[in-house]
């Protein structure tokens, strides 16, 4: 059974392993949304948002038609905050915000970054911290403005900092189970029904580099 991070008769926010499919897609592997619906017994649950297949982190789902509707629309008036934790290759040395064209190429499923915009309401906008920092990978506190396909692997990557495992844009080697280093740390939306403020979050993977970067943060270091 998937992780429940936090859940009540609205809502549930689950925690996702990296490589397993948000939703059904042509691999036929198990996903999050159908293992949740069959474990639960609740064929009801709705897919508020996704995460790609390498990624892993906090889901948010709904267990409600009205609750669906309600978080639907909170992502589509831009009023949910997520937070990522990236590791990337490299001394990060990058700007606090990083704003480009982003286009989708379907034929190659990939993302693709432009540098000016005339339209500034089709900018793909991040916020980056450097959480710690060092010589081979630096982990990065990333907040996404929008949810443009791939906007945050493929922005990352044009500054020369790709993830580390995400070697469709550019990454030195890939991981054995095909995971990329970006974590969906958080997200804080409106309780569909309360309307109170919630903020999830979810653990860090449990492997070596990640612990020891998060160690790392506040102090200088060498990775």
């Amino acid at each position: 059974m998937p992780s429940i991070i936090a859940q009540d008769s609205s809502f549930l926010a689950v925690q996702k392993r990296a490589g397993m499919p948000v939703q059904p897609d042509p691999s036929g592997d198990p996903d999050l949304l159908t293992v949740l619906r069959n474990r639960m017994k609740e064929p009801g649950i709705g897919l508020v948002h996704r995460l790609d297949r390498p990624v892993s982190g906090v889901v948010l789902f709904a267990r409600s038609a009205e609750a669906l509707a309600n978080l639907n629309r909170q992502f589509q008036d831009r009023t949910v905050k997520k937070v990522y934790w990236a590791i990337v290759e490299g001394t990060w040395k990058g700007p606090e915000v990083l704003e480009n064209s982003v286009s989708h190429d379907a034929r190659h499923h990939k993302a693709r970054v432009g540098e000016h915009v005339e339209d500034q309401d089709k900018v793909a906008r991040i916020q980056v911290k450097a959480l710690a920092v060092g010589d081979r990978y630096s982990l990065l506190q990333v907040i996404p403005e929008g949810g443009a396909f791939h906007q945050i692997r493929v922005q990352l990557s044009a500054t020369g900092h790709a993830i580390k495992g995400d070697v469709k844009y550019g990454a030195r080697r890939g991981e054995k189970d095909r995971s990329i280093a970006l974590h969906a740390k958080s997200i804080a939306f409106k309780h569909p029904v309360t309307h109170e403020r919630m903020k999830v979050g979810a653990e860090i993977p449990d492997q070596p580099l990640w612990k020891s970067l998060v160690g790392l943060m506040g102090t200088p270091g060498q990775l």
